[in-house]
């Protein structure tokens, strides 16, 4: 396994040197050649319904996510990713008003749409606004997604949690660690899943070689299971069905290790049979213009379908804070003077603001996976935000205004007096 690794990172090194360390690169160079479409996201991943209250902090998390598509991509994104395919009928406007013209949302929030669509989940919808909606479709994303009832729970997976950071002897792995000495993980990872509810010191050794066989056969027998499926949905809705199935990109390679092979396998099936078409979202609204009508309705695909994930009782403490900072902002868009040291001061405060934002930090408290982190890094941006805002109004340079911009500085291409209203 340390050779297996060995072999492995070195050839990921090479590759990433050959890019020039330029991985956004790549992805812009298969967009220009017409194998993606890459769509944006919101700036900071900011759950859109839950930041409605204060309209600007929604356009703000679209517009600067656009703005920084542009200069990566060096084009206007035509589609979006609804962070937690967050959804509510008045984003449309601020999303047409930034360009964008398609979005994916939750099985339900299509179902329960009005009218209800006429073939369901298996064509994308126009909005009254005009704009390009596509539902996901359940089956083909538990199948892949699920660790119990999917493909990542196979027994002969690389097990994610069994991790040399908390194996090896700690002399000897102390150097590799957090520097305070707590474990950690380090990804290398010597283990497989073995089997539903196997403890960790019970894991049996990892087999790349098994894995890497069994990544094929989910590959085909997903693709045997699509093809069924739309030739079943073309004989009954009597049109060309789509099937939409989204993921969060770190399913693939990260939780499941063997992801990246399992998409390899898929796509080069899609070539060899040449039943089952990949199709961008844009090339399908080229080909489909006669779309059904529907007004979708509010959702996520959070658990149980809204957005009790991100606000409830552990965590709604949180959005008193998020809509606080959001009406400071306007109100210091009408009250102060637009001098370079008051831009640097206010783009600061947008950052730690969109930052606060993240949808990841109400979901790391809901689950307790990594309560105290997610708790320590919003008190950070809320505490960082106000020391800024009292020095505005003082008139003075904060502080620690160079150490809060060389640490949490995304964005560089911000612009408080754009992107903010």
């Amino acid at each position: 396994m340390a050779r297996y690794y060995r072999k492995l990172f070195a050839e990921r090194a090479e590759e990433f040197q050959k890019a020039g360390g330029d991985v956004l690169g790549l992805y812009k160079e298969l967009q220009e050649s017409g194998h993606l479409q890459i769509v944006t996201c919101g700036a900071t991943h900011g759950l859109l319904p839950a930041l409605q209250t204060v309209k600007e902090a929604v356009k703000a998390q679209i517009k600067v996510a656009v703005k920084n598509y542009k200069k990566h991509f060096g084009v206007e994104p035509e589609g979006i990713w609804l962070p937690e395919c967050g959804y509510y009928p008045e984003v449309e406007e601020i999303l047409k008003e930034h360009g964008l013209k398609q979005f994916s949302l939750d099985s339900h929030g299509l179902l329960y749409g009005k009218p209800p669509p006429a073939y369901g989940v298996y064509s994308a919808v126009k909005t009254p606004a005009g704009l390009t909606a596509f539902g996901r479709d359940p089956n083909s994303s538990k199948q892949v997604w699920s660790a119990q009832e999917g493909y990542p729970g196979d027994p002969n997976y690389r097990d994610f949690y069994r991790d040399l950071g908390f194996d090896a002897p700690l002399d000897y792995i102390k150097p590799y660690i957090n520097p305070d000495g707590t474990r950690t993980y380090t990804g290398f990872k010597y283990y497989r899943v073995t089997g539903p509810r196997v403890d960790l010191g019970e894991k049996e050794l990892y087999r790349p070689e098994v894995a890497e066989k069994m990544a094929k056969v989910h590959a085909d027998h997903y693709h045997y299971c699509r093809d069924l499926q739309l030739k079943y949905l073309k004989e009954k809705l009597k049109v060309n069905p789509v099937v939409v199935a989204p993921f969060d990109a770190e399913l693939f390679g990260h939780w499941w290790f063997e992801g990246p092979l399992f998409l390899y396998h898929l796509f080069k099936n899609f070539k060899k049979y040449g039943v089952i078409e990949p199709v961008t979202a844009k090339e399908y609204c080229e080909r489909e213009r006669e779309l059904p009508v529907c007004q979708p309705t509010t959702s996520s695909w959070g658990d149980k379908g809204y957005f009790e994930v991100w606000i409830n009782g552990k965590n709604d403490w949180i959005y008193e804070h998020l809509t606080a900072m959001a009406l400071t902002l306007n109100e210091l868009k009408r009250s102060v003077k637009p001098t370079g040291k008051n831009t640097r001061i206010l783009n600061q405060m947008l950052r730690e603001l969109l930052l606060a934002q993240s949808s990841d930090w109400p979901f790391l408290i809901t689950t307790g996976t990594a309560k105290e982190y997610a708790e320590r890094r919003l008190k950070e941006h809320i505490c960082n935000f106000a020391e800024l805002k009292e020095a505005l109004i003082a008139g003075r340079e904060p502080a620690r205004l160079k150490e809060m911009e060389e640490k949490n500085s995304i964005f560089q291409e911000i612009n408080f007096w754009e992107d903010w209203g």
